[in-house]
This record gives C-alpha cells, sequence and structure tokens, in this order.
C-alpha cells in the first residue's frame, strides 16, 4: 500500500499534510529548541513542518518504507532519516522532548507496542502526541469513497472499509494513550481541507494503489473500477472544475 512513488501520496492524502501538520504541531506544544522525532513519517509531510520549526538538526524520522523514507530524506536534509517501524524505534530512552505521529496508529502492526516506544523514547515529562482520521464520519473523501465502493462491491468494500480500523475514535485513542502508561491524556479534533483541481486529479491516486483505498482500487476488474468512480463523483456533486473536502482528524496527547 505505501511502497508507491511518493507523488502519488502526495497527490492523495499528501494533499492535506500541510495543515494537519501545522494543527499537530500546535496542539503539541512544538517550541524552538525542543528535539523532535516523527513517527511514520511518510514522504515527509510533518517532518518538513517540524524542521520549519526547529531546525532540521533537532528533527529525525521513523519510516517503514524505503521509497517514503527516501523521499523524506530528500526533502528534509538535515534531518535524521531511518527506515524503520513503530514498534522498535532505533534511538535510546529518553531521546525526544516530542514524539509525533501522524495519520499512522492505525497502521502500526501493533500498536500498543508502537506507542510504547513512543514514550520510551520521550524525555520524562515529553510530549507524546498523534493525529489519525475520523474515518467513520468526517474524513470526507474516505467517507464518501467506501460508501460509493460499498454500492458496487458491498461485501468486499465492506470488508476493507478504513471505518473498521481500530483507534479511530478519541475514546479508543485516550485508552491507548493510558495503557502505554502516559499520563495528562487529552483528546481533541482538527479540522482540515484540501483542495483539487478537478475530479480527475482526485481520482488518479486512487488507480496508482496508495493506502487501503488505492489497494482496493487496483485489485478491482476495470468495470467494477470504472462503476466506483462513477460512484464516487456522483457521491462529491459531479465536480466540474476545482473543489474543495473537508477532514476531521481526532488528536490524543499525553506526557511521559
Amino acid at each position: 500500500m505505501f511502497q508507491t512513488p511518493a507523488d502519488a501520496y502526495d497527490r492523495y492524502i499528501g494533499r492535506y499534510s500541510p495543515a494537519l501538520a501545522a494543527g499537530l504541531i500546535d496542539a503539541a506544544g512544538v517550541t524552538a529548541g525542543q528535539r523532535a522525532l516523527d513517527v511514520g513519517a511518510g514522504p515527509g509531510g510533518l517532518t518538513r513542518a517540524l524542521a520549519a520549526v526547529l531546525g532540521a538538526g533537532n528533527v529525525a524520522a521513523v519510516e517503514p518504507s524505503e521509497p517514503f523514507a527516501a523521499a523524506c530524506r530528500e526533502r528534509v536534509p538535515g534531518a535524521d532519516v531511518r527506515v524503520g517501524g513503530a514498534e522498535e524505534l532505533p534511538f535510546e530512552d529518553a531521546s525526544f522532548d516530542v514524539v509525533l505521529s501522524q495519520l499512522v496508529v492505525n497502521f502500526m502492526r501493533d500498536a500498543a507496542a508502537g506507542v510504547g516506544e513512543m514514550r520510551r523514547v520521550a524525555r520524562p515529562g515529553g510530549v507524546v502526541a498523534s493525529a489519525t482520521w475520523d474515518y467513520a464520519e468526517g474524513m470526507t473523501l474516505l467517507r464518501r469513497f467506501w460508501d460509493a465502493a460499498r454500492i458496487v462491491d458491498p461485501e468486499g468494500a465492506a470488508a476493507r472499509d478504513e471505518a473498521n480500523f481500530r483507534y479511530c475514535r478519541p475514546d479508543e485513542l485516550a485508552e491507548l494513550w493510558s495503557s502505554a502508561g502516559l499520563g495528562d491524556v487529552r483528546t481533541g479534533e482538527l479540522d482540515v481541507s484540501a483542495a483539487y483541481e478537478d475530479f480527475d486529479a482526485l481520482w488518479a491516486p486512487f488507480e496508482v494503489g496508495v493506502g487501503p483505498a488505492g489497494a482496493y482500487t487496483a485489485a478491482l476488474e476495470p468495470p467494477q473500477r470504472a462503476a466506483v468512480r462513477d460512484e464516487l463523483r456522483r457521491a462529491l456533486g459531479a465536480p466540474a472544475g476545482p473543489f474543495a473536502l473537508a477532514a476531521r482528524a481526532w488528536l490524543v496527547i499525553g506526557r511521559a
């Protein structure tokens, strides 16, 4: 799902990254002089935003996808970008003032272990925070996509719908953070949006296979794929030119 070119991700979920990263950084209270880690950095949207605040030399990032890690390294020269997973972070205990992840918790092989590692590498009193999409309702692009897919392929789409993910509700995230031994846990929401040149610009990344929805789309036979595309266009009001979509993410913040 994430071995695709970085520019395909940029045209897909990456459109939301600048606003989402700015909101997460603000909510986590990131300030100059701190050292920060971006867990599951993708092609570097949050890493780049952190570097703008802290300087690239005070930012590290971990990403399991080699193509994405390479893109992150190229886009944020001077940052310490490593290939690896959240469950085994390649850093010493208490190395960072702030440990963040953006749209990653749902994709960890073992979320409890991953958040535990985020806590381990945070300094005492350091902030550990994440943002995840509200897949069930608030992330318009994905919600409309899966609703369209369910019309064309009820059983197949229902089984793959990202609303099935764990840790896409504030109560689940708060429990995950508390169970990892983090204190002062609080949750919130972050509303962002992304602009599209036209519907074709929105649809193209799905066919490349980025993320769960893209992998599902790429595996469909051409007639089914075309039918999902048509249903999604209708669900979005058949836009003929530029348009924007809103998206809601849930925030969870705690202290080591």
